[in-house]
C-alpha cells in the first residue's frame, strides 16, 4: 500500500492546461513556498509583487536570494507566473489560469471538514488495466487518482466514498483512454474474515498521527495568536507554514466517512487550529507583505489582501489586474 505521506503522488507534478505547479515535496520547497505565500495575498486582483519583494519574503523563510530568484524564473517557464517590468523594477503575478487553479483549489482546502459528514454507504470503484510496460501512463494514473481522493483497495482497484465529479471523470478517461471504468456500489458482506474493507485502502493510524503532529505544531501558538503577539516575518511565516502543511490533508483523508473511522478522529480538531492560525495572522502578515512591496514601489499597496478561509471557501473572485497598460507589457523579464 502507498504511504499515506508518499507527497510526491499525492501532489503530482502534472499539466493542467499550461500550468506546471511545483511538486508538493516533504517540507517546503522554493517554488512551493513562493505559490503559497503569493497565492495567500494577490489571488483576489491577480496584484504585482515586485521580484525584489518575493526575494526578500522568501529569505525570511531561509531561502538564498539566487534559489527564490530561481524558483521564480521556474514558476515563470512553468505557466504558474507572468512577468511585467514598470521602470527599474520587475513583478511577477499568478498568470489566469495559475489563479483559477488555485482559488479551486482553496475552494476545497476551506471547504474541507467544514459541513456535518454525510456518507450514502457507497462506494466509487476505478478499474484500470495497463500494460507493465506502460509505467509512465500507470504512475500518471495512480498520481491523478491519489490526488482525486482514491486510494488502492488493489493494484489496479482503487475506491473512493464519494461521486466522482463530472470533470474528474473526464480527466481520468483523458488520461487514460478506454483502459479505466467506474462503478457505484455498496460493499458486500462476507461471512470470511479474509476479506478486506474498502476503508483499509487507508492507512488510519498513519494518517490520523499527521493530524495530531499538526495539531501538537500549532496549537501552543494559538494563544499568541489571539493575543496579537504575532506581527511581521513571524505572521507571514506562520500563516504560510500552517496552509502549506494543513492543505495536504484533503488528499490524504478525502471525507472518509466518520462513522468508518476509529473514535474522536483528530480531522475536527486539526480544522479548528487551522482556522485559529490561518485566519488569527490575516491583517498582521497582509500589514508584513504590503510594506515590502511597498518599500520596492515607493507607494501603498492596497491591491495586496488577504483572504480568510470564509472567502476562500466561498471562491475568490479574480478581479481584473491590478496594473495595466504597456509599462507591464515583457513577458518575462530578467529576474531584478
Amino acid at each position: 500500500m502507498v504511504s499515506p505521506f508518499n507527497v510526491e503522488e499525492i501532489f503530482p507534478d502534472v499539466d493542467a492546461g499550461p500550468v506546471r505547479l511545483p511538486r508538493r515535496q516533504t517540507g517546503s520547497s522554493p517554488q512551493g513556498l513562493a505559490v503559497t505565500l503569493i497565492a495567500d495575498y494577490t489571488v483576489h486582483a491577480r496584484a504585482w509583487l515586485p521580484t525584489a519583494a518575493i526575494v526578500a519574503l522568501l529569505g525570511e523563510f531561509g531561502v538564498t536570494a539566487g534559489a527564490a530568484r530561481t524558483a521564480v524564473s521556474r514558476l515563470a517557464r512553468r505557466g504558474v507566473l507572468e512577468g511585467s517590468r514598470h521602470g527599474r523594477h520587475s513583478s511577477y503575478r499568478l498568470t489566469g489560469p495559475a489563479a483559477a487553479n488555485l482559488s479551486r483549489g482553496g475552494t476545497s482546502i476551506a471547504s474541507f471538514a467544514a459541513a456535518p459528514d454525510s456518507w450514502d454507504g457507497e462506494w466509487t470503484v476505478i478499474a484500470f488495466t495497463m500494460p507493465t510496460q506502460e509505467e509512465t501512463r500507470r504512475t500518471a494514473l495512480r498520481a491523478q487518482l491519489r490526488w482525486l481522493g482514491y486510494a488502492p483497495l488493489y493494484d489496479g482497484i482503487w475506491v473512493s466514498p464519494h461521486p466522482p465529479a463530472p470533470a474528474d471523470h473526464a480527466e481520468l478517461v483523458a488520461l487514460t483512454p478506454g483502459v479505466t471504468t467506474a462503478f457505484r456500489a455498496k460493499q458486500l458482506p462476507f461471512t470470511s474474515n479474509a476479506t478486506r474493507d474498502p476503508i483499509h485502502a487507508w492507512d488510519l493510524p498513519a494518517i490520523a498521527e499527521r493530524y495530531e503532529e499538526f495539531i501538537r505544531r500549532w496549537t501552543p501558538l494559538t494563544p499568541r495568536v489571539h493575543a496579537g503577539d504575532i506581527t511581521g516575518a513571524d505572521a507571514v511565516r506562520a500563516r504560510t507554514e500552517v496552509m502549506d502543511t494543513y492543505r495536504r490533508f484533503p488528499a490524504l483523508d478525502p471525507r472518509l466517512p466518520t462513522r468508518l473511522l476509529p473514535p474522536d478522529w483528530p480531522r475536527a480538531r486539526a480544522r479548528e487550529v487551522f482556522l485559529a492560525v490561518y485566519d488569527g495572522l490575516a491583517e498582521p502578515a497582509q500589514d508584513h507583505v504590503r510594506a515590502a512591496a511597498a518599500r520596492i514601489t515607493g507607494e501603498p499597496r492596497p491591491d495586496i489582501r488577504a483572504h480568510t478561509i470564509a472567502e476562500m471557501a466561498t471562491g475568490i473572485g479574480l478581479a481584473a489586474p491590478a496594473v495595466t497598460g504597456s509599462s507591464h507589457g515583457s513577458p518575462h523579464p530578467a529576474l531584478g
